[in-house]
């Protein structure tokens, strides 16, 4: 996790580390990222990094989440019951907002392989047991229509139309 001096420092100086994490794990697989890289592209020390984040996980975790809040920016953060029309607009305004983002490299990344490779799935799985099974079928749906217009921008609308009918049936329940 990100540490206090790091929070501490200006902003200058947090804006280029930033941009040397996002050039490193835009690029790289988080399995295949480097120290190296990142504290030459932000000219700090190698110590310094690990007293900002403690390791290369840390960072990248601190990273994603940066990542995340800006890419949710104005997308309302739960929905309460079921709404075909609202878990559809939601999942456009996210897709169009991480195409459009610093991020969408970053992203894209963490779907294809840094999810598996944290694991951070079972946390987001523990919390969907808890969701009435119509939430919880769009859920599922929403992530996998996210991860197939990431990655197919061609067949991008063709996935959303059928994702948006997925979910209209599900309302016929």
């Amino acid at each position: 996790m990100v540490s206090e001096t790091f929070i501490n420092l200006s902003d200058e100086k947090k804006q280029k580390i930033e941009g040397a994490l996002l050039k490193e794990f835009s690029t790289y697989p988080l399995a295949k990222g480097q120290v190296a890289r990142i504290v030459k592209d932000a000219g700090i020390a190698r110590g310094a990094f690990y007293k900002y984040f403690g390791d290369l996980k840390g960072a990248y975790t601190y990273l994603y989440r940066l990542a995340m809040k800006e890419v949710h920016m104005g997308l309302p953060t739960r929905l309460r019951e079921f709404d075909p029309e609202s878990f559809y607009k939601m999942t456009v305004d996210f897709i169009n907002q991480t195409e459009n983002s610093m991020y969408f490299d970053l992203i894209k990344l963490h779907l294809s392989q840094n999810q598996a490779f944290l694991g951070d799935d079972k946390k987001q799985k523990d919390a969907f047991y808890h969701l009435d099974s119509q939430v919880w079928a769009a859920m599922v749906l929403t992530h996998e229509a996210i991860d197939l217009a990431l990655f197919n921008k061609e067949k991008k609308e063709k996935i959303l139309n059928r994702y948006h009918e997925s979910l209209c049936l599900l309302q016929r329940k």
